[in-house]
């Protein structure tokens, strides 16, 4: 009998070692940031010992750091019941993550007022507690926006799921297409007449700003940091220029974001050489996650973004759409609150579809643009007069190896003409039947794209005109 005591003693002696060695384990992989590999250690000790407020709080800080805040709650929850230090604040984002932002902002309000108490500084939690205000703001006005499909693509080669037409430009990794810098950078942009880039690169304190480059003869310039407020919040990376050349969509971490990168659009204001202040798109394209990489094929009338919501690490999902001519929000006071934070979420991209009709032709073009089934072939490829006698209908029919390299140009460029002259004249019925305050919003865009508009028709012409006289000098 004594010997049983003396091995049940033993056995119970090494148990509280391997649990606290376990204990002590995990903790330090919390202190270091290895949520994944710490979880399920306090996963073990929360369950022994469920009152245990330590364990619920660094199991429920677990859980919201390896993206399930639904868990997270109830752990968190209990550990500010237990009265733990922080409870509150991991509590708070937990709220925050779930788009719950009213139990947010009560509970950023007991933590600030319990700081206070205290003695502590308060900053931090009042920088959170108006982040939880802004994004209850944008709950109050999320888009309606048709989307038409969603993908879960490797995140390192992501930009490879962006089927975009030419006529809307092309998209690079930084590595890929600055091959011989000694820099490291985010994406790149090239406009569809291949004049000039939009890029990120990172500066000298480690953020990541964007640039451009314009084409000169045969050679880039050199990178220019785009001018205004773009640049001035932490990150700004992922840039994309719609055709209009003005209009730039872009992702920055900065404090106007909801939670990591969030997507902003802004304009370039041609009078002041600068670009606006730049506005956040908001719900449902942003997020408490990482969200970036906005592009508006205009050719195709589809919309590509890419979010790490919901997504494992390494993984990102990349949500299709039919992209707004104005923005429309949902009737946030006759939608039930479950329901709204479902499309602010886009917890189903079905929810979206009220026009089948719509649906159905979208992702008919989305099967064409991802096709890689050859086109059908035509009588010829295109019809450019030269003179009165001669035009032509193959790139071949060419002598001048400058003038059908010129035609390129000219090509992308009358495309680009004929799509703008056709969004400027869908701008202008808008406005005729836009109240006072839709008529001030829209002038400048208008304006904008008028002088745009104008631009191109003379590069068409003068373009054209060079082609052919290149062109006949070879016939000579």
């Amino acid at each position: 009998m004594k010997k049983k005591y003396i091995l049940f003693l033993l056995f119970g002696l090494l148990s509280i070692t391997v649990s606290a060695q376990t204990l002590a384990e995990a903790r330090a992989m919390y202190d270091r940031g290895e949520y994944q590999e710490a979880k399920p250690a306090f996963q073990k000790l929360v369950k022994t010992q469920p009152s245990n407020g330590n364990y619920n709080l660094w199991y429920g800080v677990c859980c919201l750091r390896t993206g399930e805040p639904a868990e997270a709650l109830k752990y968190l929850a209990t550990a500010v019941k237990r009265r733990v230090p922080s409870g509150q604040l991991y509590l708070a984002q937990a709220y925050n993550d779930l788009y719950r932002f009213e139990d947010a902002i009560e509970t950023y309000e007991d933590y600030i007022a319990d700081l206070t108490k205290r003695k502590r500084s308060t900053e931090e939690a009042d920088k959170l507690l108006e982040k939880s205000k802004a994004n209850l703001r944008m709950l109050k006005g999320v888009e309606e926006v048709c989307f038409i499909d969603s993908f879960v693509v490797d995140k390192e080669n992501f930009l490879d799921a962006y089927r975009i037409s030419p006529e809307s430009g092309k998209l690079f990794m930084y590595d890929a297409y600055f091959k011989d810098s000694d820099k490291q950078g985010g994406t790149v942009y090239e406009t569809e007449l291949g004049n000039k880039l939009y890029y990120s690169e990172q500066q000298s304190d480690s953020t990541l700003s964007i640039l451009s480059r314009n084409k000169l003869l045969d050679e880039w310039s050199k990178g220019s940091l785009l001018p205004g407020s773009i640049n001035e919040a932490m990150n700004a990376n992922y840039p994309y220029v719609l055709t209009d050349g003005v209009t730039i969509y872009y992702a920055s971490d900065g404090p106007e974001s909801m939670g990591g990168y969030d997507i902003f659009v802004t304009r370039y204001n041609t009078n002041t050489n600068s670009y606006l202040t730049p506005e956040n798109v908001g719900m449902p394209f942003n997020s408490p996650y990482n969200d970036y990489m906005y592009v508006i094929d205009e050719f195709n009338d589809l919309g590509w973004f890419a979010s790490d919501r919901y997504q494992p690490e390494g993984k990102v999902c990349i949500y299709v759409f039919i992209p707004n001519s104005s923005k429309q929000v949902y009737n946030y006071e006759a939608t039930e609150p479950q329901k709204m934070i479902q499309l602010a979420q886009l917890h189903s991209i079905k929810d979206t579809w009220t026009d089948t009709d719509a649906v159905k032709a979208a992702r008919e073009r989305l099967r064409n643009a991802t096709s890689e089934k050859p086109q059908t072939a035509k009588n010829y490829d295109f019809k450019f007069i030269v003179d009165d006698h001669t035009t032509y209908y193959h790139a071949d029919d060419f002598r001048s190896k400058q003038a059908r390299e010129l035609y390129g140009k000219y090509s992308q460029l009358e495309k680009s003409y004929k799509q703008q002259q056709s969004k400027l004249e869908e701008m202008r019925s808008e406005y005729a039947r836009a109240d006072k305050n839709g008529k001030d919003r829209m002038s400048a865009a208008i304006l904008d794209l008028e002088q745009r508009v104008q631009q191109l028709s003379a590069e068409v012409e003068q373009t054209g005109i060079q082609v052919r006289n290149l062109e006949k000098q070879a016939i000579k």
